[in-house]
């Protein structure tokens, strides 16, 4: 009632007004449409058309307004619907990537995928299906078109330049890990794995810059003391391929100046005494030698030592360095066993197993102590004993080499090297049996044993 009393009550006062402006403008008014074409109409009924027409073309807007932002969020809803729908099967899918399923998991994520083209984790998952079924070049590909869908994206990048690192295509997986740097400069996780792929490839130059800018961005705390080390390790990889060339002054400048920061670096000391040696300062090569092996105890040292004065001819001086070590440390296990070798060479035989024989009864055994043993034994003509141990020594040479083992994988070389061919690890090659010696105790004054005899 109230609301038709309202417009009853706004028609009156709409029509009053109506006919007192139609009172006061009693002139027409004319509009031509075309030259030919016009209507005259008095100038109130023209006001009203063209309130008319306002209202019109006001509420026509609003209603069209309306029907748009209804049919977006139609449409808007249907795409959530869709996006959930899509999520839900590519968790099922993941889901089961995870637990080994690969089969369902890309029956899944394929399902995923084609509901939904566009979304970049379908196709890395399903790219991680197929790369854990053996099927790299799938899995590139994949990788590609989840490139193209976001080709700044690091986890795709990441992702594929891992891919290639592990395909064995290192110029690829640089391509990628530079890309990403040119996107992120301080993107160190990209400067690091980008640094290993050049240290893999010999590089050194190239992974001493990355090093460089790693530290720059690197915090205090253990992982910069990590990265100082590695810088160092560089710099003396450097060092060490300059005094192949010849670089002597350089090698020996940068050796020094890492052994000032980094004391137990067994690598530096030992190529600045092959530098003192190329230079032909064979007593500042025997001085670093002796220092290493006096603060390491690492038995790359005895053996540079013992070729540098076998080859001076001069084992008398090497022979009065390892018995005065003896005197100092009476209990150092490598030392014994290397002076038992050396007296062993001299044909010191009676010296050579009391050495070699103080170690065997310290709870030292492995093959090679036995060979020296055997070694020993067949010089004092005790042919017997010698034979069973020298079944053993089929493989051993003229110089009865102690060899060296990688501490962190196992690997086994014949010569000492810096860094690990197998692991890429840095001062990690020791005397297989180090840990042995280190850890056994020398017996107060131990007695002669005859060789073969201590089973009984």
């Amino acid at each position: 009632m109230i609301l038709i009393a309202l417009l009853v009550l706004a028609f009156i006062v709409f029509a009053v007004g109506f006919l007192y402006f139609w009172g006061i403008n009693p002139g027409d008014i004319t509009i031509f449409l075309t030259n030919d074409m016009s209507y005259t109409l008095p100038s109130a009924i023209m006001l009203v058309c063209v309130l008319l027409i306002g209202l019109l073309i006001g509420n026509g807007v609003h209603f069209l307004s309306a029907f748009l932002y209804s049919f977006r969020n139609w449409k808007g809803g249907r795409r959530l619907k869709k996006a959930e729908e899509v999520g839900s099967i590519y968790r099922s899918g993941v889901g089961r990537l995870l637990s080994g399923d690969l089969k369902k998991a890309r029956a899944l994520l394929n399902k995923a995928l084609d509901r939904d083209p566009q979304r970049v984790d379908i196709h890395l998952a399903l790219a991680s299906v197929a790369l854990q079924e053996g099927n790299a070049e799938e899995g590139i590909e994949l990788l590609q078109k989840a490139r193209k869908l976001d080709p700044r994206g690091i986890e795709v990048l990441f992702k594929l330049a891992t891919t290639y690192e592990d395909g064995g295509q290192s110029e690829k997986a640089m391509a990628i890990y530079k890309e990403l740097l040119d996107g992120d400069a301080d993107n160190r996780k990209a400067m690091r794995a980008l640094r290993d792929l050049q240290i893999d490839m010999g590089g050194w130059q190239d992974a001493l810059a990355l090093q460089k800018k790693i530290l720059k961005t690197s915090k205090s705390g253990s992982k910069a003391d990590t990265e100082k080390q590695i810088l160092l390790q560089l710099r003396y990889e450097i060092a060490r391929s300059g005094l192949d060339n010849g670089e002597q002054d350089q090698a020996i400048e940068v050796c020094r100046d890492i052994i000032k920061r980094a004391a137990k670096f067994t690598p530096a000391r030992v190529t600045l005494g092959d530098a003192y040696r190329q230079a032909g300062r064979d007593t500042d090569a025997i001085k670093v030698y002796q220092d290493g092996y006096k603060a390491l105890k690492k038995s790359v040292f005895l053996a540079r030592l013992e070729d540098l004065y076998i080859n001076a001819e001069d084992p008398a001086a090497l022979l009065s360095f390892y018995r005065s070590q003896m005197q100092e440390n009476s209990e150092d296990l490598l030392l014994k066993l290397y002076l038992g070798r050396l007296c062993l060479r001299l044909e010191m035989v009676d010296e050579a197993m009391q050495h070699l024989t103080d170690l065997e009864t310290s709870g030292v055994d492995f093959t090679k102590l036995h060979l020296l043993l055997a070694e020993a034994q067949r010089r004092r003509n005790n042919i017997e004993e010698a034979v069973v141990e020298y079944q053993k020594a089929l493989s051993i040479d003229s110089h009865l080499l102690l060899g060296f083992v990688c501490d962190n994988c196992g690997a086994r070389f014949t010569e000492w090297k810096s860094r690990c061919p197998e692991c890429k690890t840095w001062d990690s090659l020791i005397l297989p049996e180090r840990k042995q010696i280190q850890d056994a105790k020398l017996i107060e004054e131990p007695k002669m044993i005859p060789h073969g005899s201590r089973g009984e």
